[in-house]
């Protein structure tokens, strides 16, 4: 009898799952529900997606594990009747830039990094809780417990909820909260080297202590659901990935969604004073060292708006200018910027001329305005100590061949596209698996594209000449 594991990613625009065979990891069927828009959502409405996801699935009776990905530093904070106190404020909510500015200046850049890997910057829960205390100081003082997304569902999904909610029957226990080393290690009240919290820089942000979701190891059960599939740790979007792709020493994954990411297992923790590169832990008991940026797939969705295309049309387009675009240079910070740490910035064109201001050179502009940006912080990362032999680049715009050509100017490392696939979902596919069998499983990751390396080193050079 064929053994069925699932995998979540509940991200910040949809909540995805992947069913996949147990032996083989052959997807079997998936299951897709759409998350509402903004930088702050009730977390109701992920667990009604969820579980609209897995009917969409086709249920999970015969399913004998799950684990749940979901998007990083989300603050749900939880009254101690186990109710959400107010919406979560996602990773993309730059209101508490302020917040890590004052942190910084109580704790010290170099302190905040030596004690939890990084320099918080707004994406972090920390801010988001000072700007909690700060802002709505009756809110903060109800606190009883701080999750992050995919900590709420995994315990909404093993029973657990407010006292009040028919579909919790275990009632608000706040200290069956779980969560793992990955997701944990994007809050900065934990410390990746130590593996414990730091409770005075959670006192310091919150204005009073509360309860923390115990952290679990990779193979290391939650719990189990009320039909009594189990239920694996989760962890974080981008470990997810890393875990889905078989990510190993030499790679350096690039993710081309809402934010952009570029990341890479370790051995060793990231430890950057500058801000830059987040020293977070991954999903398998190792590290990785991250660059996010706020500004992604979404520079090819306005840019194809702008100009009435579909994102094909916008690529062929960009395929029909020359490298460099004639000099135009688009600065894509339209949402501010995370990495570089620039939340109130706003994208830029220049180098606008009459020959380059065409159709054609804004769509190459803008294909190679964001690569250049994540190409910063592929740079960071290896200066880290991260060594970079393959770039994975994965991620919807990724399947563009525009993006896959003009990548493999932009980087001086050999680029390979992965098959399109859910790796969040697989990721936590890959956790359900293992922490059933106790045995990591060792699935193949197929391989779409290989563009030819054709690094053009002046692409990069005209973009760096207009940085912020």
């Amino acid at each position: 009898m064929t053994t069925l594991v699932a995998g979540v990613d509940s991200s910040t625009q949809s909540c995805k799952v992947v069913i996949r065979d147990l032996e083989t990891g052959a997807l079997v069927r998936t299951g897709r529900a759409t998350h509402p828009s903004g930088t702050e959502v009730d977390p109701q409405l992920w667990w009604t997606a969820l579980n609209e996801a897995f009917a969409d699935a086709g249920g999970l009776a015969d399913v004998s594990a799950i684990s749940i990905a979901g998007q990083q530093h989300g603050m749900v904070a939880l009254d101690i009747d186990g109710r959400v106190i107010r919406d979560a404020l996602l990773w993309n909510d730059t209101r508490s830039a302020q917040a890590a500015l004052d942190l910084i200046a109580e704790f010290g850049a170099d302190a905040l990094a030596a004690r939890t890997g990084s320099v918080p910057v707004a994406s972090f829960t920390l801010t988001k809780l000072r700007w909690l205390r700060d802002a709505e100081p009756a809110n903060a003082a109800r606190v009883a417990a701080v999750a992050l997304p995919h900590d709420w569902l995994t315990w909404r999904l093993r029973g657990f909820g407010p006292a009040d909610a028919p579909d919790a029957p275990l009632g608000p226990v706040l200290e069956e909260l779980t969560t793992d080393r990955s997701d944990v290690s994007g809050t900065s009240y934990w410390n990746p080297r130590t593996g414990e919290y730091d409770r005075e820089l959670l006192i310091a942000a919150l204005g009073h202590d509360a309860v923390l979701p115990r952290v679990l190891g990779p193979a290391e059960p939650a719990g189990v659901t009320e039909a009594g599939a189990l239920v694996a740790c989760g962890a974080g979007d981008n470990a997810g990935a890393a875990l889905g792709l078989g990510a190993r020493s030499g790679d350096v994954v690039i993710s081309i969604g809402t934010s952009g990411t570029v990341f890479a297992v370790t051995d060793a923790p990231a430890h950057d004073e500058s801000g830059r590169v987040a020293g977070f832990a991954d999903a398998s008991g190792l590290f990785l060292p991250l660059v996010a940026t706020l500004n992604a797939a979404r520079v090819l969705d306005a840019t194809a708006k702008l100009l009435g295309v579909s994102h094909d049309e916008l690529g062929r387009l960009a395929e029909d200018a020359e490298p460099g675009a004639l000099g135009l240079v688009l600065q894509p910070y339209f949402e501010g910027e995370r990495t570089p740490n620039l939340p109130d910035a706003t994208a830029t064109l220049y180098g606008m001329t009459l020959a380059s201001t065409t159709r054609e050179g804004l769509a190459r502009a803008a294909i190679e305005g964001l690569l250049c940006g994540l190409a910063d912080g592929l740079d960071a990362v290896v200066a880290q100590g991260v060594s970079a032999e393959r770039l994975l680049l994965i991620g919807g715009a990724a399947q563009n061949s525009a993006v896959q050509n003009i990548a493999a100017q932009v980087f001086a490392v050999p680029v390979t596209v992965p098959t399109p696939g859910e790796y969040v979902a697989d990721g936590a596919a890959v956790q359900a698996a293992w922490a059933l069998t106790e045995q990591r499983p060792t699935w193949t990751v197929a391989t779409a594209a290989t563009p030819a390396v054709d690094y053009r080193p002046e692409i990069r050079a005209q973009y760096a000449a207009r940085a912020l």
